[in-house]
This record gives C-alpha cells, sequence and structure tokens, in this order.
C-alpha cells in the first residue's frame, strides 16, 4: 500500500463515518458505537480487497460478507452507499416504516446485504456455510466476516470455529471487533474472554491481533490469509482488531454506554465538525 493509497482509504473511512453519524442522528437513537468501531475494516474491505460490483449486487463470483454483528449495520449501510450500492438519500430512511434499510442487515431489503443477521453468534455460522459451499464448488470467492466481542460469548460462534477448522476453510476471513465494550459493560467484566487470540489458535484458525484502526497493519494481515489459501489444507483465519467503541464520534468515544445511544442534530453537528466533515444527507444541515 503506498501513501497515495493510505490516503485514499482514510479519507473514504471520514466519508463513511459521517454519513453513519449523519444517518442515525437524522433518526435520533441508533447503534453508534459498535458501528463505529468497525468502519476503517469496511472501508478496506469494500475500497480494497472485495471483488464486488454495485451495478450487480448479486453476481455469483462475488465476494461476501457476513456481518454477525448486524446491529453495527448502519456502518455498513454507509459502506455500501458510498461504493455506490443505493443512494445516500436512503440513510435517512434507517429504522423507518417502509425502509430498505432497517435497524439489523437484511439481506431480502437492502442491496449489497448478503445476509441477514443480529441474533448475535449465528452470522458466523452463516459465513461457514458459505464458505463451505463455494469450497465445495472449488469456487474462488473469499467469505468475510466480522463478529463482535460481547457476541463471542455465545457458543454457537465456538461450534462454528471446529466445524470450519474441521473442514479447512482457508476462503474463510474473519474479524472479532474487539473494542472491549459490549451492552452491559465491560466485556472482561461481563465474560473475560483472556487470550482471545489463543482460544482461536486452539480451535485450530490462524489468528493474529492487529490495531483495528490501522490501514497497513489490517491490510498486510487480509493479504497474509489471502496467501495462506493458496496453501494444502489451508486454514481459516480469525484477525482479532483492537478498535475503540464509538471510534471518531466525538460524543461518544470509548463510552460504555455508546452501544445503542439517543442523540440528535445539534450533536450531530458536533461530531462533524469535529470530524472536519460537511452535512450531506440531513436537509436541516445542508445550508450551513
Amino acid at each position: 500500500m503506498n501513501k497515495e493509497e493510505l490516503k485514499d482509504l482514510q479519507e473514504t473511512a471520514k466519508r463513511i463515518r459521517s454519513l453513519t453519524i449523519e444517518e442515525i442522528g437524522h433518526l435520533g437513537v441508533g447503534h453508534i458505537g459498535g458501528a463505529m468501531s468497525i468502519v476503517d475494516i469496511l472501508t478496506l474491505l469494500y475500497f480494497r480487497h472485495m471483488n464486488v460490483d454495485p451495478a450487480n449486487p448479486r453476481k455469483a463470483d462475488r465476494d461476501i460478507l457476513v456481518l454477525s454483528k448486524g446491529h453495527a449495520g448502519p456502518a455498513l449501510y454507509a459502506t455500501l452507499a458510498e461504493k455506490g450500492f443505493f443512494p445516500t438519500s436512503w440513510l435517512l430512511t434507517l429504522n423507518q416504516g417502509g425502509t430498505l434499510l432497517p435497524s439489523h442487515c437484511d439481506r431480502q431489503k437492502t442491496p449489497g446485504i448478503d445476509m441477514t443477521t443480529g441474533s448475535l453468534g449465528q452470522g458466523i455460522s452463516a459465513a461457514v456455510g458459505y464458505a463451505t459451499g463455494l469450497q465445495m464448488d472449488h469456487a474462488p470467492p473469499t467469505v468475510y466476516c466480522i463478529i463482535g466481542d460481547g457476541e463471542s460469548n455465545e457458543g454457537q460462534v465456538w461450534e462454528a470455529a471446529m466445524f470450519a477448522a474441521h473442514r479447512k476453510l482457508g476462503n474463510l476471513i474473519a474479524f472479532a471487533d474487539w473494542n472491549g465494550m459490549q451492552i452491559d459493560g465491560l466485556t472482561k467484566d461481563v465474560m473475560d474472554m483472556e487470550d482471545i487470540v489463543a482460544k482461536w489458535k486452539a480451535f485450530g484458525w490462524e489468528a493474529e491481533m492487529v490495531d483495528g484502526h490501522d490501514f497497513e497493519a489490517m491490510d498486510a494481515a487480509i493479504s497474509r490469509a489471502k496467501a495462506r489459501r493458496a496453501q494444502a489444507g489451508a486454514r481459516p483465519t480469525m484477525i482479532v482488531l483492537k478498535t475503540i467503541k464509538g471510534k471518531g464520534c466525538s460524543f461518544c468515544e470509548g463510552l460504555v454506554t455508546n452501544h445503542n445511544m439517543n442523540y440528535g442534530i445539534e450533536q450531530t453537528k458536533e461530531a462533524l465538525a469535529a470530524l472536519g466533515t460537511k452535512a450531506r444527507i440531513i436537509p436541516a444541515l445542508l445550508n450551513e
């Protein structure tokens, strides 16, 4: 990754953060914390690594993304809008009657969403299913999956992990959003997962931890995982992302209380100013 590419990714992530803040701020409530912590990995995947086509969201040879922590859907919607899957104006309809952008991801409604998610723990099983089918078909796409650290308390996550290792799903690259917080408090207090990288390795995966806001570190980790896929008996990969919940949103960054927050236009203006961006979709802010 050269300096120009890095700068482009950083600017794209800033735009996606801005859109995410606006779409939730316009609604007045939403899962801002866990959405903001995954903006950088979504940016890197959709604007550098994934084979997708906004003009043909269901194309047969596309790469797959399963956002297992489906409540972070607003960040994925903002990413898809920025990529051109649908107009940014759709973001103003988030979780409202008749919307195509429900609070949690729904593959039947939103262009570019590959799996309906929200029941924590189930998304990674769906990703394993996708990867298994592609493996059986000897198909080239890669399956990506993003899980949460609180979600990792679910037993189904580890059942999926065992099956993926057993099937040697080298075409599966997963990410754990390790921001240290969940709905009821700090993850270490609710249920301490201790050495999470060691756990994934013990379950038969390739695993490492990187800074989830460092594009170069994440890019290198993904590239290593892709390179291993060509090897016989390649194993699935878990990349644990050390992140900050609410990253880039001035009024909620790093707060336990940011899991699902109420906020409105004034706080939206504050956060956009702190990011150094301008409103793009909220009518009341466009001419300010």
